[in-house]
């Protein structure tokens, strides 16, 4: 309870301190109102993987050829006349097919996560309280104060992969194969009257290798997602009077032609806002706009005032499109709250005094 009660005599002293605070030398006719200079913030975009790098591996065979060899099947020899030769036999080993390996792939294996990305930062501003209730002036805005309100930081969470093996070969050996022919060898030669025997040939075919297995390795690039978050460039905060056209501080027409029950801005409309919000901007910079929506009482109040908030609300974001700082906008949707006419629920009405009632207003209000 004392902590409260601290709380709002520093509310109301800050108030009073800055009710104060008057321009200084003003001149009779004139008016000003008071400009808070707004933080700047920059739009700064950042990359996030959420998907690593990693490699694709596909085996490529090894590859044969089939070749024929001429080989000794008969060893040249003689023969006697008398005492023939005699002759054995004998097993030759030859490797048929030479031994090779083949490869097996083991692909990448990933796991999910997430990444978390804070998208705009925290900040703080003033903000104009409501009159106090025992307010001894007949001017409510005497017994306003001012207070300073934080928001906290925005975050956003990126789902993302991480690599958890990459991808890898197992190599299994395939064994040579051989195989044997018989030859024919003399064991004794032919005694006293020799003949010669030509030797004999035979054609054989294997397979030999020519490219043993091998892997092709591709890279398969990074995948990113382009994040945009809000930078505080620099800290607003100091507070100044600028004197304004006293028109501007009472609601000036913005005559949109908004479709029927449409919150879009049609390409008039941006064009209308660009030729006369954008100078009035321009010509008074740090100086808070209120833009201000009213439909006729025709529908129900809720929707009405539904319609009424989208509308302000989009004039305002066309607005920040065009590098104004949100802290100098403020958007109110009224309804059918404020008729300028006769037109409330249940009185007949012609069209011409129900479109009375449907506009959007602005005005230049103190920061």
């Amino acid at each position: 309870m004392k902590k409260s009660i601290l709380f709002v005599i520093a509310c109301l002293a800050f108030t009073y301190a800055n009710a104060q605070d008057l321009p200084a030398n003003p001149e009779p006719g004139k008016c000003y109102v008071r400009c808070t200079t707004p933080d700047v913030y920059v739009n700064e975009t950042v990359q996030v993987m959420t998907k690593p790098a990693y490699k694709k591996l596909r085996t490529v065979p090894a590859q044969y050829e089939t070749v024929t060899e001429r080989v000794l099947v008969k060893e040249a020899s003689k023969k006697l006349r008398i005492v023939p030769a005699k002759w054995g036999t004998e097993e030759v080993s030859y490797v048929k097919k030479q031994g090779a390996s083949t490869l097996s792939i083991v692909p990448a294996s990933f796991r999910n996560d997430s990444e978390t990305i804070e998208i705009k930062p925290a900040y703080a501003q003033w903000e104009l309280g409501a009159p106090a209730p025992d307010c001894a002036s007949s001017n409510p805005d005497d017994c306003r104060y001012w207070c300073y309100k934080g928001y906290p930081a925005e975050y956003t969470t990126v789902a993302v992969q991480r690599l958890s093996n990459d991808a890898s070969t197992n190599r299994n050996p395939i064994p040579e194969k051989g195989s044997s022919y018989t030859k024919r060898v003399i064991v004794q030669p032919a005694s006293i009257v020799e003949e010669e025997i030509p030797a004999e040939y035979a054609t054989i075919t294997r397979t030999v290798m020519v490219k043993d297995a091998a892997v092709v390795e591709e890279t398969v690039p990074a995948q990113y997602k382009t994040v945009s978050k809000e930078v505080l460039q620099s800290k607003g905060g100091l507070t100044t009077w600028k004197e304004v056209e006293c028109a501007l501080v009472e609601y000036q027409a913005l005559p949109i032609n908004w479709n029927l029950n449409s919150a879009t801005l049609t390409a008039e409309a941006r064009r209308l806002i660009d030729t006369r919000l954008m100078p009035v901007l321009a010509q008074n910079p740090g100086v808070k706009l209120e833009i201000a929506s009213h439909t006729d009482s025709r529908g129900t109040d809720a929707s009405n005032q539904d319609l009424s908030e989208r509308r302000a609300q989009a004039v305002v974001r066309y607005l920040q499109t065009k590098g104004i700082n949100s802290s100098l906008l403020v958007a109110n949707g009224f309804g059918e709250r404020r008729l300028k006419n006769r037109c409330s629920d249940g009185v007949s009405c012609t069209e011409r005094e129900h479109a009375v009632n449907r506009r959007t207003e602005f005005r230049l209000i103190n920061n």
